[in-house]
């Protein structure tokens, strides 16, 4: 049975060298004082032991024992292989074949596909894995849009029809060879794997990691969540499958402390990726909702690491709500007496709780973080105070919900309030991941040239 050997390629007087030496060659019919021949065939080098062989295995003393040794420092080793670069070696039969690790020609492809998108002024194809109404998808495509990049939607992975379907009516990222999955992503057949993407977008989901999801599932761990628990394993599959040049995950805050967080990071690390982490706040990039989100992208080597922590707002936020409200007449049945919610927020003030409903006036220069059910009347969650009767508040409609995260009012068209406060609610701060998306695609223009007519960015 063959050896195979997966190792570095290391330096000895500033000449790249490969070294084998031991049982390894032994079991295989190697020893020491062997002649053998040292050919080059396509990307990998061939040692083949030949009583003429030109070269000769070479001999190591450990004790009593002798070893064979291969010690290689040959030109064609210059040729074919970096520094420190992973190889793969086989040893079989008096044989031994030298070639670069799948790690390294993974490597390769994920750059020279990007390269040859860029220079063919090709679309950068995207998976999007968790895509609910595609709203991430959305600012990424906008975001790239503003610095001349174009992108298109290869795969979106969604359960809830509801949610794809009004991605595929609302946006433009969409094409005819666009390929849409319905259902868990447990269930996708990765046997038959999707095409490689240039970008791979991930909106986790966040119910076992947020504070909330904790406290309310009474979870230990983020990952003893029954479903959601175990999705970054979903996602680190599709990594595999799809080989991203680049990929984008977007959390809570929270998920940064997790094992999940922690496996995520080894994982891509082992597969040759520099990860960039940064939580944003949406006031901070012209959103009135004060939601904070992890964002990290992972840049595969080969390209230059993203720095997030430079990444600039490229929206002022407005003044106040009452720039983003909807003319809801005073009289309207939108406007509710929600005394049993000031009566919860007694109760949970006496029993130590610390939750506080937020009643806010139109003149309010922000608001708090609005949740996928909103429209359950949750008691935490911004209320809109009536401007005359302080008994009364309401809801913002799905409109000004949208218009608080900055989310273009098209992306919820054709959807029922509820599922629109939904889509929104468990979506992200859009001008954070516009400026994101901005900021990747001068960055990769700056290492690449710039292949298309760069555009100015929005006031």
């Amino acid at each position: 049975m063959p050896t195979i050997v997966n190792t570095k390629v290391s330096l000895n007087k500033g000449r790249k060298r490969v070294w084998i030496e031991g049982e390894k060659l032994r079991r295989e019919g190697i020893e020491a004082g062997q002649y053998y021949d040292l050919t080059v065939e396509g990307e990998q080098l061939v040692l083949t032991i030949n009583d003429f062989g030109a070269r000769k295995v070479s001999r190591r003393k450990k004790g009593s024992i002798i070893n064979p040794v291969i010690d290689l420092t040959a030109s064609e080793v210059a040729e074919l292989f970096s520094d420190a670069q992973m190889i793969r070696v086989v040893i079989k039969d008096q044989q031994i074949t030298i070639c670069a690790h799948h790690k390294d020609k993974r490597i390769e492809e994920r750059v020279s596909r990007l390269m040859h998108k860029l220079n063919n002024k090709e679309p950068l194809d995207v998976c999007s894995l968790f895509h609910g109404g595609g709203v991430l998808d959305a600012a990424i495509h906008d975001g790239l849009e503003q610095t001349g990049l174009k992108s298109r939607l290869a795969v979106a992975v969604e359960i809830e029809p509801e949610y794809l379907a009004s991605s595929m009516r609302n946006n433009a990222f969409w094409d005819s060879k666009s390929i849409a999955i319905e259902g868990p992503i447990e269930a996708v057949n990765l046997g038959k794997s999707p095409a490689p993407a240039s970008i791979l977008l991930a909106g986790l989901p966040c119910s076992g990691a947020s504070k909330s999801g904790r406290a309310k599932n009474k979870l230990q761990f983020a990952e003893s969540h029954d479903t959601a628990g175990a999705m970054f394993f979903r996602f680190l599959q599709f990594v595999q499958a799809v080989n991203p040049t680049i990929i984008i995950i977007e959390q809570v805050p929270e998920f940064s402390d997790t094992a999940s967080m922690a496996v995520i990071r080894s994982v891509l690390g082992s597969l040759g990726y520099n990860l960039s982490e940064r939580v944003f706040e949406g006031n901070e990039f012209g959103a009135l909702e004060a939601r904070k989100r992890l964002c990290v992208v992972a840049m595969t080597e080969g390209l230059e690491l993203l720095d997030l922590d430079s990444v600039e707002p490229l929206f002022q936020k407005p003044a106040t709500l009452n720039e983003i409200l909807e003319p809801i007449p005073s009289d309207s049945e939108r406007w509710k007496d929600l005394d049993y919610l000031a009566k919860k927020e007694v109760r949970d003030m006496a029993a130590g709780k610390g939750f506080k409903r937020q009643l806010l006036n139109a003149s309010a220069e922000a608001c708090g973080t609005i949740g996928r059910g909103y429209a359950k009347y949750r008691s935490t969650e911004p209320f809109l105070k009536h401007p005359t009767d302080e008994k009364l508040s309401r809801l913002f409609t799905p409109l000004e919900h949208a218009r608080v995260k900055c989310i273009p009012e098209k992306m919820i068209e054709g959807l029922s309030s509820t599922t629109a406060h939904e889509v929104l609610g468990q979506s992200i701060i859009f001008p954070v991941f516009q400026a994101v998306a901005a900021y990747l695609g001068k960055t990769l223009l700056r290492q690449f040239g710039t292949p298309y007519e760069q555009l100015p960015l929005a006031a």
